[in-house]
């Protein structure tokens, strides 16, 4: 047991780096917090969540693995996600002015303004058409949990990892909803879709200059 616990432990003391660290998800957030609202941008954090534990479940099945070594599908998978990350930013730069209204929306508010379920698969597919996840995984995962730890408990690391990654951007998603965040936003929400669509084009031209390796 004690086994499991320092393996988690030094999982985290790396991933929490990670967390942190700007990013397309980090940008992902921000971006719904401000233009659609806390509930979206929550909806938006678990749907990153679910998309590490899907990262997390193919690295332990051997699938990673696979797709480290096959240019093929590493190739596949990273112009998928410039394609998505570049098609966000582009429609981030359309949208001109938002309409800001409260951060935390009716029910009717909340389904005129972005489903559940696009919510939901923004944060999904922002996550997992990221071809890098696949290297970090591996690479934590070979360099920390040992061959011999049961699969279930490599799950329940995956487990820790996605909820811890969830309670950050749900935090940051109530911090970026707070009264004078989103009255600032109102005041400047023409040019911050814009800096936030070109920081998504950026983010897919990095992704393409990226190589498998």
């Amino acid at each position: 047991m004690q086994h499991y616990v320092l393996e988690l432990l030094s999982l985290m003391a790396i991933f929490s780096f990670a967390i942190v660290s700007p990013g397309a998800d980090l940008a992902m957030v921000i971006r719904q917090s401000l233009v659609h609202g806390r509930r979206a941008a929550i909806i938006t954090s678990f749907g990153i969540g679910v998309s590490l534990m899907f990262h997390v479940t193919y690295t332990i099945l051997g699938l990673g693995l696979i797709i480290s070594k096959s240019i093929l599908l590493f190739n596949i998978i990273k112009w998928c996600g410039v394609a998505y990350l570049v098609y966000i930013g582009v429609q981030a730069l359309r949208a001109g002015e938002a309409s800001v209204g409260p951060a935390e929306a009716t029910e009717a508010d909340t389904e005129r303004r972005q489903s559940r379920i696009k919510a939901f698969g923004l944060g999904f597919m922002a996550n997992a058409l990221n071809p890098k996840a696949v290297f970090f995984f591996l690479s934590i995962f070979s360099a920390v949990v040992s061959h011999e730890t049961p699969g279930l408990v490599k799950f329940g690391y995956g487990f820790v990892m996605a909820a811890c990654l969830i309670a950050w951007f749900v935090g940051v998603s109530f911090f970026m909803t707070t009264p004078r965040i989103r009255a600032a936003f109102s005041r400047a929400s023409k040019w911050i879709n814009r800096a936030s669509g070109l920081v998504f084009i950026a983010f897919g031209l990095k992704l393409a200059a990226a190589k498998a390796s």
